[in-house]
């Protein structure tokens, strides 16, 4: 029978090397790193059409499996991006000297050894491994069949730049995908530290019902744009075709346009031709409906229940007349899976309404959501969008990638 437990003995293992690697090594490791991918681009194109060629090309997650000269660029490019952030761990806290002479400390530290589990998305190895390695963290990647090749290739780079600065290759280890091996992942107390989920809301839900070991949860983006009453109508249309077409299967694309009944018709009318030279679908409810076919939306469908607080992952995207903020602000906090939410609006007290009172990791006023992403926000890589509130929330990145530790010294004391 298969077993993952040496592997994970492993990395247990390989976690104090890590840790001992100085800050800039693993600044220069990095560096070598991106360098690696760059020169070994048409390698890891060669092992991603292997995976390519097995799935259709209608499946959403194949733009997402997808890695092409620009993305290994941009691959490389965030791993600079990574080196040059500050080392998260062996941060002073806090210091204290106490009346019997104590010195406590309190300083961040690696969390150890961080089990990630994801889907389809060959991005996450490296950014991940990035990540872990900067900040001192060893990782135990689970990736999903579909991209089994370009993982696979994308380790071996990592594992070759390990040993060439004198590291652990056990640092980075890819698990193997056998479904029944997943389980002991879950429940590895003994060997790892966090595990943290990447992928559908299924992968989520299974890995909170199952898992021992704690869980961040990455969550999936069920996101809103609202078109308030006040709103620049053209900026609104440029905003939700953006959040909608531009990169339609990651989790911060937009799913539902909410738009206020004041300027529903003048709103879609200028929203049609934008969605449709993208060959949008649009799942309506009864008055937006009637709106989009007066306007002469071609692709349109009558909407059901099951099209709001759907994460559509694909060229689709939901459309619902409201009354006004408070009905909007009511389908927000019912559909929401809490990723990015948005509002149109030249109001600035209804914005700022909006922002204080939608429960998100990511609100915004008058831009797409399509910028929830730990690269843009100048995080330099990410794990995952964080939907939970405990240790993290957001863009979930290096800062994240630690806990705290007490450092105290004596001189001999003792409690009386």
């Amino acid at each position: 029978m298969q077993t993952i437990q040496p592997l994970l003995e492993q990395a247990r293992q390989a976690a104090p090397a890590l840790r001992q690697l100085s800050d800039d090594k693993r600044q220069a490791l990095l560096n070598a790193l991106a360098d690696a991918l760059l020169s070994r681009t048409a390698d890891i194109m060669a092992a991603n059409q292997l995976d390519l060629d097995k799935m259709p090309d209608e499946d959403p997650k194949k733009d997402r499996l997808m890695l092409n000269s620009a993305r290994i660029k941009a691959l490389a490019d965030s791993l600079h991006d990574i080196a040059k952030l500050p080392d998260p761990a062996n941060v002073l806290l806090l210091e204290r000297k106490l009346d019997n002479g104590l010195l406590v400390q309190k300083k961040t530290v690696p969390l150890g050894v961080v089990g990630v589990i994801y889907e389809s998305r060959p991005n996450v190895t490296v950014d991940v491994a990035a990540l872990c390695i900067r900040s001192g963290n060893v990782c135990v990647l689970r990736g999903g069949s579909d991209a089994l090749h370009t993982n696979t290739i994308l380790v071996n780079i990592i594992q070759e730049q390990l040993a060439a600065f004198h590291t652990s290759i056990h640092a980075v280890q890819l698990l193997p995908t056998d479904r029944s091996l997943v389980t002991a992942m879950l429940t590895a107390v003994k060997y790892i530290d966090i595990i943290i989920p990447r992928g559908s809301q299924q992968l989520i839900d299974f890995v909170r019902a199952n898992s021992k070991v704690p869980v961040i949860e990455t969550g999936a983006g069920v996101c809103h744009t609202y078109i308030e009453q006040t709103a620049d109508l053209e900026q609104a249309a440029k905003i939700v075709t953006n959040a909608k077409v531009s990169r339609p299967s990651v989790c911060n694309a937009l799913d539902t346009v909410l738009v206020d009944k004041a300027v529903a018709a003048d709103f879609l009318r200028i929203l049609t031709p934008q969605l449709a030279a993208y060959h949008v679908d649009v799942y309506a409810e009864p008055l937006a409906f009637t709106l989009l076919k007066e306007a002469g939306y071609p692709q349109l469908h009558p909407a059901t229940e099951e099209d709001f607080g759907r994460e559509f992952l694909s060229l689709k995207c939901s459309v619902k007349v409201v009354d006004n903020i408070a009905a909007a602000l009511n389908h927000i906090q019912t559909y929401s899976s809490k990723h990015s939410e948005a509002i149109i609006t030249k109001d600035v007290a209804v914005g700022e309404l909006f922002l204080n009172t939608v429960d998100a990791a990511a609100v915004y006023v008058n831009a797409s959501t399509r910028f929830t992403d730990g690269g843009v926000f100048g995080l330099g890589a990410e794990i995952g969008i964080s939907t939970q509130k405990l240790h993290a929330r957001g863009p979930f990145a290096l800062e994240k990638l630690v806990t705290e530790k007490w450092f105290v010294h004596g001189d001999g004391q003792i409690r009386e």
